[in-house]
């Protein structure tokens, strides 16, 4: 047997939230041919669950195990493709192998019912969306990496493109202090972009900037833009990641060279995007992006391993249980982390 997180109908710990969990008991599986069973080391958490415990999310269903992103050791592999003892991530996503586009297949993922999640003792998974976990990470640093590591790759790879962030190139990287967020501040400063930040705290700013942010703006002030222009020095910006929409969109191209990239991967301020002949007449173009396929993980944790990048650990809870998961949420909808929140389950 083995302990788990569960989603349930009990009794929510806020108003804020529909769901409750409970702490629930499962009978170990000996893995088929396929599978790999892993012992989890420590899970992380995503605004997703948050919203999953909220009833926004799509297709929520109760008594499932939950959360997406963990680190673990190997204890049976069906096919010998690990040992016992390997240290290992594993791939959030399911149904997604290698197009550049989109799923090939129905798309889910852990932590959501059908899928088992993460924030479990021990986890059942198909051997293919297991990879080994780069040496450099710590078991709390890896554990941070999966969900939100993905869609910041995806963001800005060259190889499957939706900004193609290089060298020299001037990148905005909105709401920073999210996982995503950090994450895409890291890749792009790693491809050698020169990386500019919003947020509403000064902190955190600064905090981007000793991360090799070359400088970042308040997006509460009405003078952002134009702030941000007076940091640019006459530079244009190529690609804005954004995660939150809202209405700095309409002020975008004043700020952005013909032919930019707005990716967005989130909606967080829940305000439209504006999208208008303003756009249109720069060429500037609008891509939706959301986590990313198989490929994609494995060439993720290669460009982590190669760059020797670090997962930024916002704060660490320690022990599976019931109190310790819901203090992890309750500072995750709090939005006052920068970085990831992590729960070391061993």
């Amino acid at each position: 047997m083995f302990s788990a997180i569960c989603l349930s109908n009990s009794q929510p710990s806020s108003p804020n939230f529909k769901f409750g969990l409970e702490l629930k008991q499962f009978p170990e599986i000996k893995p088929k041919s396929n599978e790999t069973t892993i012992q989890v080391l420590a899970a992380s958490l995503n605004h997703r669950d948050v919203y999953i415990m909220k009833d926004q999310f799509m297709g929520v269903t109760t008594g499932g195990i939950i959360w997406s992103d963990a680190v673990g050791l190997v204890t049976q592999c069906g096919d010998n493709s690990f040992q016992s003892g390997d240290r290992v991530l594993i791939n959030p996503g399911r149904g997604w192998i290698n197009d550049a586009e989109g799923p090939e297949n129905p798309f889910s993922m852990l932590g959501l019912n059908p899928c088992t999640g993460v924030a479990a003792e021990k986890v059942l998974v198909e051997t293919d969306e297991v990879f080994r976990c780069p040496d450099h990470l710590s078991d709390e640093e890896a554990a941070a990496l999966p969900l939100a590591g993905l869609t910041a790759y995806r963001l800005n790879s060259a190889v499957f493109s939706k900004c193609g962030v290089k060298q020299g190139d001037n990148v905005l990287v909105t709401g920073i202090g999210g996982g995503v967020a950090l994450f895409a501040l890291q890749f792009a400063v790693a491809a050698g972009a020169n990386v500019y930040v919003t947020s509403s705290s000064s902190e955190k700013i600064n905090k981007a900037i000793t991360m090799g942010a070359k400088g970042g703006v308040n997006y509460k002030n009405k003078g952002c833009i134009e702030q941000l222009k007076q940091l640019l020095n006459g530079g244009l910006i190529r690609a804005v990641i954004d995660g939150a929409g809202g209405a700095l969109y309409g002020q975008y191209p004043s700020v952005m060279k013909q032919g930019g990239i707005i990716a967005n991967y989130g909606q967080t301020s829940n305000e439209p995007i504006t999208f208008s002949m303003y756009q249109v007449a720069q060429n500037i173009e609008l891509r939706g992006s959301t986590m990313g396929s198989r490929c994609e993980f494995k060439n993720m944790i290669k460009f982590v391993d190669k760059y020797k990048i670090k997962p930024v650990v916002s704060m660490v809870f320690k022990g599976l249980s019931v109190d310790s998961v819901q203090k992890a949420v309750n500072l995750m909808e709090s939005s006052s982390q920068f970085g990831k929140i992590v729960l070391v389950v061993g």
